[in-house]
């Protein structure tokens, strides 16, 4: 990851189409890869957001869809973006094989990211995040720190050879890991290791990862004034068109929606049905 950390860049709604270059394309564990890539849609990004990446050759148009990552680290010295993404069907099959100095179309910033406004020096913060739920995290966590606060990181994998950013979140904050089968950290769910400490040491909790994850964060923090939750969803167009990606909200009235990928990904505890 990037060694020259930049303040956040300031919040824009504006949205680039562009031709990024790969700087660096490599494997962190089993099937999850960093790419790196360099263009001046960095200078719009903020903690949480997404881009939407066109994974078909150039001249191909299968696949025909885009696919969804999340925006893991931003250098605005290098003007570079990290990407963690895990292999795991065609599109990202095709991904996987782009080198160093090849060109990739990239469609971004989108979507809401993480607010942390409200947040001021001195405040601890609890960030949540499983297998490639993690990435979006250390954007944030770095934007926290910078603003002064105090983070602490509960991070699950499947297997410690699944497990990747570990080193670079212990710079940031008091760091533990968790995986199903213990060969890392705890043995069980990010649960596991949240349940031992009192909810109200944190004034702020962040998370992202699998469904299942999410859901029991909420029963445990759905009270809690400033819990968000960042959602994993299949998308179509990324940008509030096809309506692939609707959640439906808690509301009483049988057709309130919310769409993950201009609504959220990010989303207060309760505002949509897991």
């Amino acid at each position: 990851m990037s060694k020259a950390k930049q303040l956040t860049p300031e919040r824009s709604p504006l949205m680039i189409k562009e031709d990024m270059t790969v700087i660096r394309h490599e494997e962190l564990a089993n099937d999850i890869c960093l790419l790196v890539l360099k263009g001046e849609l960095v200078t719009h990004a903020s903690p949480g957001q997404f881009v939407h990446v066109r994974v078909s050759e150039k001249g191909m148009a299968m696949p025909l869809l885009r696919r969804p990552i999340s925006i893991s680290d931003i250098d605005l010295e290098q003007m570079t973006m990290s990407i963690i993404y895990r292999v795991e069907g065609e599109g990202t099959r095709r991904l996987a094989k782009q080198k160093v100095g090849e060109i990739v179309d990239v469609l971004g910033p989108l979507g809401q990211g993480f607010e942390t406004s409200h947040l001021t020096s001195g405040d601890n913060v609890l960030i949540v995040g499983g297998g490639v739920g993690v990435p979006p995290l250390y954007y944030l966590s770095q934007t926290l720190v910078q603003q002064g606060c105090k983070v602490t990181h509960v991070l699950g994998y499947q297997t410690k050879n699944h497990s990747f950013l570990v080193h670079s979140f212990e710079t940031l904050g008091e760091t533990h890991v968790t995986t199903v089968d213990g060969s890392l950290g705890t043995q069980g769910f990010v649960t596991n290791v949240i349940d031992r400490w009192p909810l109200e040491q944190w004034d702020s909790l962040f998370a992202c990862g699998p469904t299942p994850m999410l859901k029991a964060l909420e029963e445990r923090f759905l009270d809690h004034s400033n819990a968000f939750l960042s959602l994993e969803e299949r998308m179509g167009c990324g940008i509030g068109a096809c309506f692939a990606c609707v959640c439906q909200t808690p509301s009483e009235q049988p057709y309130d929606y919310r769409k993950v990928c201009t609504d959220g990904p990010v989303f207060r505890v309760g505002e949509v049905i897991l």
